[in-house]
Order: C-alpha cells, then sequence, then structure tokens
C-alpha cells in the first residue's frame, strides 16, 4: 500500500482520504480547518503541521481545495508542495478549478520533474463517502496508469480524458449539462404545477419518455418521485447552489477563452447567480425550482 499525503479535508476530501485508509493506505493530511483535521485524525489518518509536510515522504499527493487559487498557493512557491515532493511523486488534484490554472500547475510539476494529473470528480458528498465518485483525469498515460488503483479507492468511474487540463474540461462541460437540465426539469414542475398536472403523473409520464435525464429520474426537485433526491430534505445540499454556480462561472470563462457558443450556459449562469443572491447558496442546486416558483 502506498504512503499518501492529503491536503483539502473538508466535506469531499474528508471522506475521500477516509476511503483510501480504508483502503489501507498511509495517509497522511492537512487542512486549515482544526475540526477537519480531528475527523481526519478519528478516521485514523496521520496529521500534519502543514501543506508542505504532507508531500514529504509521500509517494502520491492528492489535494482538494476550493478553488485555482489555493491550488497555485498549495503547489507553487518556495514552501509549495512541488517544491517539497520528492522526483518520484505523483501529484493529483480533485479540485474543480479553470483549465488555465490547471495546465499552468502542471507545467510547473514537468518542469521540476514531477507527475501530476487533474482529477476532478463527479458525485457531490454522498459520492465520496460511498466512493462511488466518478473521476475525469487529464494527463500522461503513464501518470494515470500509477494513480488509477488509488483512484479507484475513492470512485466507481475512472476515465482518462486526455492531456493536462482536459479532466477539468470535462468537469465543467458536464456540469455545464446538469445545471442546465436541472433548470429545465424545475421549470417543467413548475409549468405543470400552474396547470393543474400532478407531480407524480408528469414523473411517471417524462421519466419514460423524450424528457427522462439525471437530473428528472435521479435528483428529481420536487418533493416524492425519489425519495432519495434533496427535495425530501428541504433542500439540505448534496451539491450547493454555490458550487454549481462556480462551476457554471468556469464554464463561461473557459467558453469566453476558446470562443465557443454557451446561450443556455450563461443563462444558467444568471440563473443560479440570482439564486444564490437570494441568500440559498447554501442549499442544494435543485431547489431552484423554488426560486423558479417565486418563492
Amino acid at each position: 500500500m502506498a504512503n499518501i499525503g492529503f491536503i483539502g479535508l473538508g466535506n469531499m476530501g474528508g471522506p475521500m482520504a477516509a476511503n483510501l485508509i480504508k483502503a489501507g493506505h498511509r495517509v497522511t493530511g492537512f487542512d486549515p480547518a482544526p475540526a477537519a483535521v480531528e475527523r481526519f485524525a478519528a478516521a485514523g489518518g496521520i496529521k500534519a503541521a502543514q501543506a508542505a509536510d504532507v508531500a514529504a515522504g509521500a509517494e502520491v499527493v492528492v489535494t482538494m481545495l476550493p478553488s485555482g487559487r489555493q491550488v497555485r498557493e498549495v503547489y507553487l512557491g518556495p514552501a509549495g508542495v512541488i517544491a517539497a515532493a520528492a522526483p518520484s511523486t505523483l501529484l493529483i488534484d480533485s479540485s474543480t478549478i479553470d483549465v488555465d490554472c490547471a495546465r499552468a500547475v502542471a507545467a510547473a510539476a514537468e518542469t521540476a520533474g514531477l507527475a501530476m494529473l487533474d482529477a476532478p470528480v463527479s458525485g457531490g458528498v454522498g459520492g465520496a463517502t460511498a466512493a462511488t465518485l466518478t473521476f475525469m483525469v487529464g494527463g500522461l498515460e503513464a501518470a494515470f496508469a500509477r494513480a488509477e488503483p488509488i483512484l479507484q479507492a475513492m470512485g466507481k468511474t475512472i476515465v482518462h480524458a486526455g492531456g493536462a487540463g482536459t479532466g477539468q474540461a470535462a468537469k465543467i462541460c458536464n456540469n455545464m449539462i446538469l445545471g442546465i437540465s436541472m433548470i429545465a426539469v424545475s421549470e417543467a414542475f413548475v409549468l405543470a404545477e400552474k396547470l393543474g398536472l400532478d407531480a407524480g403523473k408528469l414523473f411517471d409520464i417524462s421519466s419514460k419518455s423524450s424528457g427522462q435525464c439525471w437530473s428528472l429520474t435521479s435528483y428529481c426537485p420536487v418533493p416524492g418521485p425519489v425519495p432519495t433526491s434533496p427535495a425530501n430534505r428541504d433542500y439540505a445540499a448534496g451539491f450547493a447552489a454555490a458550487m454549481m454556480l462556480k462551476d457554471l462561472k468556469l464554464a463561461q470563462d473557459a467558453a469566453a477563452s476558446a470562443g465557443a457558443a454557451t446561450p443556455l450556459g450563461a443563462s444558467a449562469a444568471q440563473l443560479y447567480a440570482l439564486y444564490c443572491a437570494s441568500g440559498e447558496g447554501g442549499r442544494d442546486f435543485s431547489g431552484i425550482v423554488r426560486f423558479l416558483r417565486g418563492r
């Protein structure tokens, strides 16, 4: 089993690190939040005093951080992971960040003689806890082959998307589809309510017809049809609206940089910005159905 360093032990990183421990790996972790570190230690992890200490002696370093700024801070500079890591260390960043940042950090790692992958995830906190995440991985084939057994301890589906940055590209494209489709499904349920059509009947029809999609059948935004969806828990976040907005903004930044037309993606970003501004950023993103009702 491997000596693994893990930086970022929050809602996603914490259970991911715990699954590595369950798989028998020796995991040393760091997070600026003391409570997160204590939960990690209770699961059998080894506490580190600072991020750079995690890289010392690690065969693999995994990071799960909030933004590109934190990724740059953790990896780059004289006290960063790249400077502290041994030449054979494999670096895996599972944060969701902009493609340009992912490629810049990967280039810095390559200059230092280190292999690095961008490996953002889909599946939310539930997937992180159950080790059923989907990993979208960008980087060299040889590095992916090294990483795959590690990622399999945290996820169910591991896909090599291509070169550096393509993991992030896959993530933001996927979540743009998700954000748009959730708005479409929510609008349909709101319209059905106005027209006197029972939500359960709409679900029974659309879930077996051309309106079928994941946002409907697995994450239905109204209570009842899918008992496991956040709609049945007052939209307690599995994937917070603020995180969806972050991903939609990343998609819009990438679209502008690439010269791609994404009018529905732009509209979805605007609607989620309004929803979050109403004070609901901490709710699940499927709760946008309530915003569309005018509540």
